[in-house]
């Protein structure tokens, strides 16, 4: 744990040092900062796995909110970002429909036996 604990944090000063050449108006660019930050979450989970520690794990995801706290906490949606529903919500809309079908089929069925002919 120790070790891993080194090396997150070479991890963590290494992204701080590409960080540096960020300008603070272009921090909420994806394009600017994705390879900084892909580089730090690729060296924290690499880490993790060659030293058989499992990832995601709690130091981690310090290292990850620490580094939205220090540098993307002024980002802001541009966009509204749509969310999937809650599951009971997902699962009522999928069971609903299932349900319906039986009973407008048995009453299709009811309704055709009634043996008049329909204008």
């Amino acid at each position: 744990e120790e070790t891993y604990t080194n090396v997150t944090q070479q991890c963590w000063e290494y992204f701080v040092d590409m960080m540096r050449n960020v300008t603070a108006s272009e921090l909420c660019e994806w394009k600017v900062i994705s390879r900084p930050y892909s580089i730090l979450q690729h060296c924290l989970e690499a880490w993790a796995d060659h030293l058989r520690y499992g990832y995601p794990n709690t130091l981690a995801e310090q290292y990850i909110f620490q580094s939205h706290h220090r540098y993307f906490h002024n980002c802001t949606l541009q966009h509204q970002v749509y969310f999937d529903p809650p599951e009971d919500v997902l699962l009522a809309m999928i069971i609903a429909p299932i349900c319906l079908i039986p009973f407008l089929v048995t009453l299709v069925i009811w309704r055709s036996k009634d043996g008049k002919a329909q204008p």
